[in-house]
């Protein structure tokens, strides 16, 4: 058993990343803004006063012994929500305070959740090629996507100051619940509705399990995955889809028929990682 701690415990993945984690045997302490009902696992903080993160972090270690992980979550979760300055000044701080905390608190095993929109979202750029992986530079077009790149920048340069520390970047695509599944049969009426993240959509529990597959990950410093669920969030086959939205962008391999185009070979292949669920099991 680990002694793990989950910022942004408390929101849409958060929730079920604790959730996993705990079924795995893991013992959980849960780091959020939000005012919920006091609980001996739960503290509320504000991960931009770095004062408060590294407390929280030395708390736990005082109270329950060493913390072996930090998985970061919190965010403001994606554009448009707040103001751009708003959006950097708190994620940009947050995750600096969590990384710089972790190091300074001797946890070196930090997974934290960047973002499928440095890959070039909204795609008004068409991508290199299709489907999209790592392999290509970032191109955030947004300010919240540039701070996920700048967030990757960031934990590329702390492993480099520190040969122990591992930080995986992994790059979600857009979480959901299997509420939300109600929802898609009416993505078929119009493919541009979800042409700007290539029709791809993570489930919660399988983002869940990306997270526990990362935190078992051995090799030590920076490594970055995208994450998305195995199939499109459309009926219409992929190779249909990429040849009317995106003409002249090369697709580099035989896509199955609903197959994700939010390429997730690499996390398979190193992390072990493989999608259990389905929009289409629920609808």
């Amino acid at each position: 058993m680990s002694t793990i701690l989950v910022t942004g415990s408390e929101g849409k993945l958060g929730r079920h990343v604790v959730a996993r984690l705990r079924h795995d045997g893991h013992d959980v302490h849960r780091l959020d803004a939000k005012p919920i009902a006091p609980a001996r696992d739960y503290v509320r903080i504000d991960l931009t006063d770095a004062g408060q993160t590294l407390d929280a972090m030395f708390g736990v270690q005082d109270a329950y012994g060493a913390v072996d992980a930090v998985v970061h979550l919190a965010a403001i979760p994606a554009p448009g929500q707040m103001t751009d300055t708003a959006t950097f000044q708190n994620n940009m701080l947050a995750t600096f305070n969590v990384f710089q905390g972790a190091r300074r608190a001797g946890i070196t095993n930090v997974v934290y959740a960047s973002s499928e929109t440095v890959l070039g979202l909204p795609f008004e750029t068409p991508p290199p090629y299709i489907p999209v992986d790592e392999e290509y530079d970032a191109r955030p077009e947004s300010n919240y996507s540039l701070v996920k790149h700048l967030e990757e920048q960031m934990a590329i340069q702390l492993c480099r100051w520190d040969p122990a520390l591992k930080i995986i970047a992994l790059r979600f695509s857009n979480v959901m619940d299997v509420e939300d599944y109600a929802a898609f049969p009416g993505f078929d009426a119009d493919p541009t509705l979800r042409r700007w993240n290539l029709w791809g959509y993570i489930d919660g529990r399988d983002g869940a399990q990306a997270v526990a597959r990362a935190l078992d990950y051995e090799p030590r410093g920076f490594d970055r995955f995208v994450i998305a669920n195995a199939d499109t969030v459309m009926s219409r086959s992929s190779a249909d889809l990429a040849e009317a939205e995106f003409p002249g962008v090369p697709v580099v391999k035989k896509l199955g028929e609903h197959e994700t185009m939010l390429s997730i070979d690499k996390a398979r292949r190193l992390l072990g990682y493989e999608p259990e669920h389905s929009w289409r099991d629920h609808v």
